[in-house]
């Protein structure tokens, strides 16, 4: 098994919650991208926004995401759902463990997100924004994922089993 797992999907997906309840199975730790984008700035993602905007938050993306590829400890990252659309994050993500996708209807994600507070690019329309938002992402989520689990209905514990089931077998898509 690689020593970096990179949870990636879109926002709603359990990224968050998967990763942890990963990491804490494996015996790895555990670290969220944005949560690391607050340690680092002193500010929420949407204060990030709001003062600074997006490019600010994505670049503030960048760096937690490439610190968190060369640490020598074993860590599950849970990756902000629009790192995949940066170049160069891809290439990190390539080469530095295994890639896998939460992926899930819109219609659950409008459901997980509810009316979208705290969510800086979901706006007033969040069940519109994520359908843009997913079809500007599925093909980056598929084409860099080694691994892709289905996760709408499933609770939590069962994504990670499916996770821990396919990374051991080395399964690919």
């Amino acid at each position: 098994m690689a020593e970096h797992i990179f949870v990636v999907g879109m926002m709603g997906c359990g990224k968050t919650t998967v990763g942890r309840l990963l990491a804490e199975r494996l015996g790895w730790r555990h670290l969220d991208s944005d949560e690391q984008v607050g340690r680092d700035t002193g500010q929420t993602v949407p204060e990030i926004f709001a003062d600074r905007g997006e490019p600010a938050f994505r670049a503030a993306e960048k760096r937690a995401l490439a610190a968190a590829a060369v640490s020598d400890t074993p860590t599950v990252v849970s990756v902000a759902g629009g790192a995949v659309l940066d170049p160069d994050n891809r290439r990190v993500l390539r080469r530095s463990g295994a890639v896998v996708w939460l992926r899930a209807q819109v219609e659950t994600l409008a459901e997980r997100v509810g009316d979208g507070a705290g969510r800086p690019l979901l706006g007033d329309d969040p069940g519109a924004a994520l359908r843009r938002l997913y079809a500007q992402r599925r093909p980056v989520y598929q084409e860099l994922a080694q691994v892709v689990v289905d996760v709408d209905r499933l609770a939590p514990v069962t994504v990670v089993e499916r996770l821990l089931a396919a990374l051991s077998s080395d399964a690919r898509r």
